[in-house]
Formats: structure tokens, C-alpha cells, sequence
């Protein structure tokens, strides 16, 4: 036990002769201001003047399924919109596959994919919107990882809870909604 003593002991000498208090003070003072900081980070909490829950991006109607160029069934993990989607489907939850249930709130902050269209053999341009708000759906789960991205490339990962940028960071399904064509198309 005496080498443990001694370990610890000659540790803790070293930090009395390498620091001073004013550089502890100033350690202190820099994580205040740090940690401070971190509600400023760009992020537009939705209560605070964010978009109104079922709002749609300008410009973009929301799709419904068996209109032309739109095949497949929304409520299926084969539907040609979730190629990066992960998550609980909203069509299967309340609401469509790009409008959020009653009672929650499409998150402002999102990531994107793009994901061909069989009918027309286009890519297009879709926005995963997380809905938020009540309890999570728990219904039609589906994890599909096509073009997903280390985190270090947030805007296009799957992964993380989108829910920040609302009123409630409680995750209840996710949308797959049209933003346009790709240029490759």
C-alpha cells in the first residue's frame, strides 16, 4: 500500500508547483463561460418562435401516396422515401408520410438523403423530419441506412434524436418528406 500512498502523494506535489490559484481561477472561469455558451449554439428551439407544429417547409406540399409518380405503401419499410430513415413511421403512428400526428410537433432541424423514385427512376431530395412531443409510437419501426453518415456529418446521420430543436425532445416517429429533385436526376 505504501507505493500507492506515494503514487498519489508525488501527483498531487506536482500540481501544487505547476499551478497557482489564479490559473485555477482562470480554468474556472473559462468553463463558466463555456458551458454558458452552449444554449447559443445555433439551434432554434420551436418554443421560441420556431416553426407552428404541422407547418411545411415554403414552397412544398405535403405528398400522399398512390398520387401519380408516388408508388408504394407508406406504411411499409419498402416504401421508396425510406431509403435513411430510422425510426417509427408516422403513417403507421397517426399521421402520413410527411405530416406528423395530432398532438406533436415536426421538429425545424433535420437530416437529408435522396432516394430513387421506381416510377420515374429519379432521385429526389427528402427531408427525415422527427416528430415530437407525446410518448414515442412504438409502431412500424424501420432502419433503413442507405447514404447514412458518421456522426462527425450530423446533418446526413439517422442516429441522433432530432427532437432538440422542438418544444419537446420526446421522440415520437419520424417523416420522410419531399424537399425536390436531385440534380443528378
Amino acid at each position: 500500500m505504501k507505493w500507492f500512498d506515494k503514487f498519489f502523494e508525488n501527483k498531487t506535489r506536482h500540481i501544487a508547483r505547476t499551478s497557482s490559484r489564479r490559473s485555477f481561477l482562470s480554468n474556472v472561469g473559462k468553463a463558466v463561460v463555456g458551458v454558458s455558451v452552449i444554449p447559443a449554439l445555433p439551434v432554434a428551439k420551436a418554443a421560441s418562435g420556431g416553426a407552428p407544429a404541422g407547418a411545411h417547409y415554403p414552397g412544398v406540399s405535403p405528398q400522399t401516396s398512390g398520387s401519380d409518380g408516388d408508388p408504394g405503401d407508406p406504411t411499409t419499410c419498402e416504401y421508396w422515401r425510406y431509403c435513411g430513415i430510422d425510426g417509427f413511421l408516422c403513417s403507421c403512428c397517426g399521421g402520413t408520410q410527411s405530416a406528423c400526428p395530432p398532438g406533436t410537433e415536426m421538429s425545424p432541424i433535420t437530416w437529408i438523403g435522396t432516394c430513387l423514385n421506381p416510377a420515374d427512376n429519379k432521385h429526389y431530395i427528402i427531408s427525415y423530419n422527427d416528430c415530437c412531443g407525446k410518448a414515442a409510437c412504438g409502431r412500424c419501426f424501420c432502419n433503413r441506412n442507405e447514404d447514412d453518415t458518421p456522426m462527425y456529418r450530423a446533418f446526413s446521420n439517422n442516429d441522433t434524436n432530432w427532437c432538440v430543436g422542438a418544444s419537446s425532445e420526446t421522440y415520437v416517429c419520424s417523416t420522410a418528406v419531399i424537399l425536390g429533385t436531385s440534380i443528378d436526376s
